[in-house]
This record gives C-alpha cells, structure tokens and sequence, in this order.
C-alpha cells in the first residue's frame, strides 16, 4: 500500500480510504453483506480480482477481518470496531454527495437502485405472505447483462433475480426514466407523480400495483444501526440459497 509519507490523520486515513471502490466496498459490508458474492452484487463494475486485493488490503488495515466458513467454501467478511466506525464517515459522504454532486442518468442504473432497495430499505413486514414475481425492464438502459430483472417475494423475504425465477409474473414495472425511479427512491418525488408523468408504468395484479412502493422505506439517509443488523441476517440468509436463483445487478 503506498504512502503519502505525511503524519497528517487526514493523510493516514486517505491511504486506506481513497483507494476506487473502497469506499463502496465499505458501504456493502455496513449493509450487511458478509460473503464475497453479496459483496460484488452491490457493485456493479467492479472485478472480482480488484475486489479480493481491496478486501485484503482492508484486512490488513484493521477494517475488516476474513474467516474460513465452517465448511471451509469460501470466506465471510465482517467489520471490525475501526470498521463500524467508519458509518459516521460514509454519512458524511452521503449528505455531501445529495448537496453537491448532481444525479445524473449515469448514476441511476435501475437495477443499482433495485439492489439498495432489496438490501437496506425493504419493508418485509409489508411484503405478501404468498410466492410473488414482480419483473422490471429497463428499456432504456443499455447493458451487457441485459435490461431486465425478477424480483422474487417468497418465504417472508425477497431477491433480486437476474434470470427468471419460474412461475407466472405477477406484474410487471417498466422504467422507461431511470433517472426518476432513482429520484422515487431517494425521496425526491412520489411514486404517483412518476406514474402520472410515465417515467414508470405498471401492468398485471392491481393489488401488487398499489402495495409495491410501500415495499421500500425510501428513506433519505443510508440505513440506520438497527436496520444493518438485520440486513446481516438477510444477507447470510440469501447466501445459502440456490446459485441458479441468485443474479448479479446487471452492469
């Protein structure tokens, strides 16, 4: 790791931090992602080799610690405290951010938005007790890993889907404004009014139309202490499910 060579806490703190993608990185693992996989899902063009040697350089650093699972596939990856304490930091990045960098359409893929939704803001409270598939398209969205995703609802709990999951679509969400379903989620508009302005259209079961947005918490702050508690479970949970019906944000 290089150095800046400056006794600067600033400067300390920036060899670790300001390496591209740490920062990202972080924030997945704040949010309860504890495997390799839940990890990379949360960052879209980012590769799995950058990832490992980010993930090393973090354990070095005190940030995080890797331990073998139990049956010895894979690792699991945790925060230690200088880790945790890092959340201050990533809201101060956040409420910088929402001030002064503009939101652009370049920042507004719908399935990065539809993968921070599933993992920090979903009600599961709210969700239907019966098996659900909810498809959403991007046609405007131009990408290698396609412009549509599953969102399935089963067993009091719901994943992102790359690939169709089986079974009949309940409804269908087309995007037709990225930009505008990421404004929705943020909190900058309501739902209706990007309905009404057709940035979002609906087809398929009207009770899954009216109830889906009351699905996310659409808060406008990252999630809070408690609720990266339970992403943790969420998150280890999602990883014993099958390969087949887990799928990588679309990049």
């Amino acid at each position: 790791m290089r150095t800046y060579g400056q006794y600067c806490p600033i400067a300390r703190a920036s060899e670790i931090l300001a390496e591209r993608w740490t920062p990202i990185i972080v924030r997945n693992l704040s949010l309860g992602c504890t495997t390799f996989n839940a990890i990379a899902e949360g960052a879209p063009g980012l590769s799995r080799g950058l990832l490992a040697t980010r993930l090393r350089a973090l354990a070095r650093a005190g940030v995080i610690e890797i331990r073998a699972k139990d049956d010895n596939r894979g690792s699991t990856y945790e925060l230690t405290q200088a880790g945790r304490e890092l959340w201050s930091v990533l809201l101060a990045y956040q409420d910088w951010g929402a001030r002064w960098v503009e939101l652009t359409p370049e920042h507004a893929h719908p399935g990065v938005v539809l993968w921070t939704w599933v993992t920090a803001y979903l009600r599961r409270d709210r969700l239907p007790h019966r098996r659900t598939v909810v498809r959403f398209d991007f046609p405007t969205v131009s990408s290698s890993r396609g412009n549509r995703g599953w969102l399935l609802v089963e067993r009091g709990d719901a994943e992102i889907c790359e690939n169709h999951p089986g079974g009949e679509e309940d409804l269908v969400v087309d995007i037709r404004d990225p930009l505008a379903f990421a404004r929705w989620h943020l909190g900058e508009i309501e739902w209706g009014d990007a309905l009404r302005s057709g940035a979002i259209k609906l087809s398929g079961r009207r009770d899954l139309a009216r109830a889906l947005p009351t699905w996310s918490q659409r808060v406008t702050r990252p999630a809070s202490a408690p609720a990266v508690a339970e992403n943790e479970r969420t998150a280890k949970q999602l990883d014993h499910r099958q390969p087949a019906r887990r799928g990588s944000l679309p990049r």
